[in-house]
C-alpha cells in the first residue's frame, strides 16, 4: 500500500544499542481510588519491534498505553523511552511529564480529528503549533505522511466527508507527524465497521514492516500473529504471560489465557 519515506528527517525506525532496549517499564502500578488498575508492570521494547497487549477489557492495556504516554501518572515504578527516563515514585514535574510524552505518538480508539480542520491541517497541527515547526515544511512532511496511509488525494478534506476508516488513517499520519520514537496504538479498529478494519490494519503492517517501534493494544489477534514480535498477555493489571506470537498464542501456558483466547476465537462455541 505505501513505500518507505525517504526524507532523513523522518526516519522510520530508531536505532538503540543491542544492550538497551527502546523502551523500559519497571514496577509499573497505577490505583484509581481503592481499584489497583496495574500490579508492577514489567517488559522491555526493542527498537524496531511490535509489541501486542491482548487481554479482556479491564485487564489494565489502555492504562499501560496512557502510562508511557503520560496521559495517566503512574504512582509508581520506571518508565523510560530513548534516553528521557522518569521514576513515577519520586513524582514528575511538568517538563519531565512532556518530555516522556514526547517520545510517542499515540493513536486512539475514537479519531479525535479537529472536525474545523482538514486531513492535512490535522497532520500539521501538532509540529506547528506543539513543536513550533516552520508551518511550510510541516505542510510538505503532511502530504508525505498522507500519501504513506494511503489519503494523498484527501489532504482538503474534513473529517466529515472521510469513512472511519480513512479518519484513522488521517489519525496514524497526525501521531507520525510529530517525528515520535515509539508509537502507540489503543484498539485502533475497535470503533470501526468490521469492512473499514483492513484498511487500517494494512498500514499497520506496513509501518511495523518499515521498522517503527510500535506498542499495540488490540483484539486483531490475527494481525499479533502476523505482525508482533512479543506478546503481552493481561489479566487482572498484571501480565500474566508474555513471549512470542507462537508461543503465547497458539499454545498458551495458563488457563486463563486459553479462555481468553478461545473466547475471541471462538465466540460461538
Amino acid at each position: 500500500m505505501t513505500e518507505p519515506m525517504d526524507d532523513a528527517s523522518h526516519p522510520p525506525a530508531v536505532t538503540e544499542t543491542p544492550s538497551r532496549p527502546l523502551v523500559s517499564v519497571s514496577g509499573l502500578a497505577k490505583s484509581f481510588g481503592m481499584h489497583e488498575v496495574l500490579r508492577s508492570i514489567d517488559f522491555d521494547v526493542d527498537a524496531g519491534t511490535v509489541t501486542v497487549l491482548i487481554g479482556p477489557s479491564g485487564s489494565g492495556k489502555t492504562t499501560v498505553l496512557r502510562s508511557l504516554n503520560t496521559l495517566e501518572t503512574p504512582d509508581a515504578g520506571t518508565v523510560r523511552i530513548g534516553d528521557v527516563e522518569i521514576d513515577f515514585a519520586g513524582g514528575a514535574t511538568k517538563r519531565q511529564l512532556a518530555a516522556l510524552r514526547g517520545q510517542s505518538g499515540m493513536v486512539f480508539q475514537a479519531h479525535n480529528l479537529f472536525p474545523h480542520m482538514t486531513a492535512l491541517e490535522n497532520v500539521t497541527a501538532g509540529p506547528v503549533l506543539v513543536q513550533g515547526r516552520p508551518r511550510e515544511s510541516a505542510e510538505s512532511e503532511a502530504r508525505e505522511l498522507l500519501e504513506l496511509v494511503g489519503l494523498a488525494e484527501k489532504s482538503d478534506a474534513y473529517p466529515y466527508q472521510l469513512s472511519g476508516g480513512q479518519q484513522q488513517r488521517v489519525g496514524i499520519a497526525r501521531a507520525l507527524a510529530v517525528r515520535p520514537k515509539l508509537m502507540l496504538f489503543d484498539e485502533p479498529t475497535s470503533a470501526l465497521d468490521p469492512e473499514l478494519v483492513g484498511e487500517v490494519l494494512l498500514v499497520m503492517k506496513d509501518l511495523a514492516a518499515q521498522g517503527w517501534t510500535m506498542v499495540v493494544v488490540t483484539h486483531e489477534i490475527r494481525f499479533a500473529q502476523q505482525v508482533a514480535d512479543q506478546v503481552l498477555f493481561m489479566d487482572g493489571g498484571i501480565i500474566v504471560e508474555r513471549g512470542a506470537p507462537g508461543e503465547v498464542l497458539t499454545r498458551p501456558r495458563t488457563e486463563r489465557a486459553r479462555q481468553f483466547l478461545h473466547r475471541i476465537l471462538d465466540p460461538l462455541d
